[in-house]
């Protein structure tokens, strides 16, 4: 990472550099930022979001967004372990809240099936038709050939490791 700390790792950057197929609703609706946005750029939204003046969202590496302002991130939950090893969240312009993966590896998996941050909170209640795509297999296959999951294993994992997320993100709104 640069010294600015806004450099994204390069499996995600390489990822996110393939692009998303929108499908006209039935695809994948996520718009990669090309660096994490910065803290103040976090705080203010995420103060406007929960309400909460008192929260900054310093926990969280904001690295996307959904066509509705809907925010991907990393979630440093992880005391002392690397960015990649961190998990994988999404906070919907609506409320819609979830951990979408366990970290960056099965967040590469979880892509390469054809799912993106919001689809993944909203799975299975939702009318996405994921379609694999083998350049974002490749990529997984070359930076996580050890952690391949399909997306229904990446999102079940993530939700069972981390059931209450949803009532700690509560917890910070007003």
């Amino acid at each position: 990472m640069d010294h600015d700390g806004r450099s994204m790792p390069v499996p995600l950057s390489e990822a996110h550099g393939v692009g998303f197929d929108y499908r006209n609703g039935a695809g994948v609706d996520f718009e990669p930022y090309p660096h994490f946005l910065e803290g103040h750029e976090t705080a203010e939204w995420w103060r406007a979001w929960t309400g909460n003046a008192e929260v900054d969202g310093s926990e969280f590496r904001v690295f996307g967004q959904d066509g509705t302002g809907g925010l991907a991130a990393f979630w440093l939950v992880r005391s002392g372990e690397p960015i990649e090893q961190q998990p994988v969240v999404f906070l919907g312009s609506e409320g819609q809240t979830g951990v979408v993966a366990q970290n960056l590896w099965a967040y590469l998996w979880l892509l390469a099936d054809g799912f993106g941050p919001w689809e993944a909170t909203e799975y299975p209640d939702h009318e996405h038709e994921p379609r694999p795509d083998t350049r974002l297999s490749e990529i997984a296959e070359r930076w996580a050939p050890a952690h391949r999951l399909s997306a229904d294993e990446v999102i079940s994992a993530a939700r069972e490791e981390f059931p209450r997320f949803d009532e700690l993100i509560d917890s910070m709104c007003r």
